[in-house]
Formats: structure tokens, sequence, C-alpha cells
């Protein structure tokens, strides 16, 4: 591999993304020959979802690699044929969690049945949040509500325009100190996706890069507080959605926020993925033809 290899990777500027950010600002991409360029949107652009619902990353955007939930990497490569899956796993111990206002009858996981949840569409945790909420209840019972951006959700329950919502963090915490109740907690599954022309010494790379700095967080999670703080969203969501955070001390929610411990991705498992296939199959969340083959790339 040659110093000229460039490899566009998509980055979210959400928690559970720490680790590539780390891995490109310590030049851990680079030792091994691969320049990295992180593609990012300015969250002022950014009315609904960072991931382009419209427009493909691999074509459009012209990325090598991107970050997506498991379920919508599936759904974005055969509808989409946005690339191929290469890698997948939980990326970080920090699960969704769904909130109700502070006066709700909602309780339990089950009192959710026919409650519509308010999520955001076509980035992938629709599909996470029906597969968590079918554990409690009938698979007809599950409804989901599209509610933009986690400053839109927490607003739209706020005002009492959707009775519970998804969360990661650093909404998650914002949420409670707004006064907001957890009532269910569920895994944040990931995949990643790369472009037809990536190649497997260029995946490789990434994946070790991004295990180096996986262990670097993990080992000394207080040096990287400033970094992990820095990259979420809260202060730009401020700027967005100003009258949610008029009561919020901002100093004492950064304080309360911490740094989660992450996972590597692992390659890319054919079996594990066709069975989630078969699961969107079934709740017609996909098209019933979806070929695995044509959506997972193929183990060299």
């Amino acid at each position: 591999m040659g110093t000229d290899d460039t490899i566009r990777l998509f980055h979210l500027p959400f928690s559970f993304m720490l680790p590539q950010r780390v891995a490109s600002e310590q030049g851990y991409f680079a030792e091994d020959g691969l320049d990295i360029e992180l593609v990012e949107r300015d969250r002022e652009d950014v009315d609904w979802k960072y991931i382009p619902a419209e427009d493909t990353l691999t074509g459009d955007y012209e990325v090598d690699l991107y970050p997506v939930c498991k379920w919508e990497s599936l759904k974005r490569t055969w509808d989409m044929n946005d690339g191929k899956i290469v890698a997948r796993g939980t990326f970080a111990d920090q699960p969704y969690s769904v909130f109700v206002r502070p006066d709700s009858d909602i309780r339990r996981p089950e009192d959710l049945a026919g409650v519509p949840v308010g999520v955001n569409r076509r980035t992938g945790q629709e599909y996470t949040a029906i597969k968590a909420l079918e554990d409690h209840m009938e698979s007809d019972e599950v409804e989901l509500a599209h509610h933009g951006m986690p400053t839109d959700r927490l607003r739209a329950l706020r005002d009492g325009e959707v009775d519970a919502v998804t969360l990661l963090e650093p909404q998650s915490t914002l949420a409670e100190h707004l006064g907001f109740r957890s009532v269910m907690e569920f895994e944040n599954h990931m995949g990643v996706v790369g472009a037809d022309g990536l190649s497997e010494e260029a995946l490789d790379v990434f994946m070790a890069a991004y295990a180096r700095a996986v262990e670097d967080v993990n080992e000394n999670p207080e040096n990287y507080r400033e970094a992990y703080l820095d990259m979420l969203t809260a202060e730009d969501d401020a700027g967005v959605a100003p009258d949610l955070f008029e009561d919020v001390d901002m100093d004492e929610l950064r304080a309360d926020i911490d740094v989660p411990r992450y996972e590597v991705p692992d390659l890319a498992d054919r079996d594990d993925l066709d069975r989630h296939l078969d699961w969107m199959k079934r709740r017609e969340l996909i098209d019933g033809d979806a070929d695995i083959d044509a959506i997972v790339a193929p183990v060299k």
C-alpha cells in the first residue's frame, strides 16, 4: 500500500464514533500508509438526519467507508446499491434509551404497546427499536413515529407531540437533566459499509488502527474525556434548539456524561446478517428478493 492511498471515511458526530476520531488524530491510519479523510456534515446543515436518505454515500458523497445501523446497512446496500457490508458490532457499551415524560402512565416496556415511539427514520434506529420492542409486545403492537434529530425528538416529547422517544448519549443524560424518565434500554448495533473499490488491505489497516484507538480509550478514558465531550452535539444543538436548553447547566451536563467502553467491530458475518435479513423480510421492511450475497462483501 502506498502512502498516496486515500480513504474517505464518513464520520458521525456521535458518541460511538470516538475511536475513528482518535485513530485519525493520533496518526494510526497514516502509520500504515493509509491516508484517511474524515467526511463530516455540518450540524446546522442537517435538518433530519446525518445519514442522507435519498443520496448514496459511496456514490453521491464518494465515501469509501461509512458506519450505520446494522439493519440500515442491509437496507441501504440492497435498496440503494450503496456499497457492501464489511464489518459489524455494537461499537460501544452504550444503549439506546426510551424516554417518557415524568407524569406519564408508561412505566414498563410492555406499556409502550400501541404507543407511537419517536425515532429518526432511515437512520436505522427504527429497525433497532422495532426489534427491541418486539421482545415486549406483539409485532403489530409496535408503533413508531418520525420526529427527526435527537433534539427534535426531545422537543416533541416535551411539547406532547409524542409520548415516548428513543435517545443515545449525550441526549440521554440531557433528557434526565430535563426531568424525563427512561422506561427501556436496548443495544445499538452497527455495521460498516465499504465501497465496491475498497481493497482488503485498506480494510485491514482501518480495522487495526481502529482497534489501537479502542485500546487507548478503554485503558485511559479520562485522557479522552475532553475529546469525547467536544465531539458530542449538545452545544451545537443548543444553537439549533435554544429553548430546549434554557434551564440546563451545561457544565453539570458535561460532568454527568461518562466516556463509554468501546469495542472493535468484527468482520461481517454472512450467516448472522442473513438471519437479520430474514427478519426484515418477514416484517416487510425490505424487498423479499433481497440477496445476502449482494449485500455482504465476500470473505477473502
